[in-house]
């Protein structure tokens, strides 16, 4: 998939830290995210502007396609556009839902609720797991007063760690991740994370780093490609 309008960096932020959606995004005509998808505030921290945005420069769009993969894994062939359902990370204990995510009626990004056992969420502008392009998920590193989030231990994975995502159609997309980075927000890689590319990726996003009374200094994201699948492929 070509040219999808891409939400503003800020994203990660509201989704990663339990802050607020406050961040508008870019694009016409996006609808807002599935059944249960909500836009949740918490903190206080706004995610957009350059005050605890994922970047100062981020809030824009990803510019001109990159058409560059982002790893060395050796990638299957696409898959036909399905909705993810559930998401699973072996090494760090995840087996969790996946929620659409949009944006709200106001236009600001919806994100993950805030409360126990918050599933992941995807990115409804992105193409799905196992298309072409790169697949937005995201999730909190922790959830308020309920603790720890779904990609608490996101930071813990490492090149050549699997994944897998299983799709509204039946099929599952395997990922092998390529790389883990730990960015500070003020430099987060807008065109890194949201750029096309010529090959199936994935993007898992959450914070991470330091912790402050704003919440966390920095993100962390996951850059996966495709090496499996079961299912439809694209046509």
């Amino acid at each position: 998939m070509r040219g999808w309008p891409v939400v503003l960096a800020a994203l990660m932020t509201a989704s990663g830290c339990a802050a607020a959606s406050g961040a508008s995004a870019g694009g016409p005509g996006r609808a807002a995210g599935g059944p249960g998808a909500a836009s949740s505030t918490a903190d206080g921290a706004a995610a957009g502007g350059t005050t605890g945005a994922a970047g100062g420069t981020a809030s824009g769009s990803a510019g001109n396609p990159a058409n560059t993969a982002s790893g060395s894994s050796q990638t299957a062939n696409p898959l036909a556009r399905s909705v993810p359902v559930r998401l699973q990370i072996p090494d760090i204990g995840v087996d969790t839902p996946v929620m659409a995510l949009g944006l709200a009626a106001d236009g600001t990004v919806q994100v993950p609720p805030i409360e126990a056992h918050s599933p992941a969420g995807w990115y409804q502008g992105s193409p799905t797991p196992g298309q072409t392009g790169p697949s937005v998920l995201l999730g909190h590193v922790t959830v308020g007063q309920y603790g720890d989030g779904v990609f608490r231990k996101l930071d813990q994975l490492h090149p050549g760690s699997q994944l897998s995502v299983r799709l509204q159609d039946g099929a599952v997309a395997a990922f092998t991740v390529d790389t883990v980075d730990t960015v500070a927000k003020n430099q987060f890689p807008t065109q890194k994370v949201y750029g096309n590319v010529d090959r199936p990726e994935l993007r898992l996003i959450t914070c991470g780093g330091p912790k402050t009374g704003d919440g966390y200094l920095d993100n962390v994201v996951v850059y996966a490609s495709l090496t499996g699948s079961t299912g439809s492929t694209a046509h």
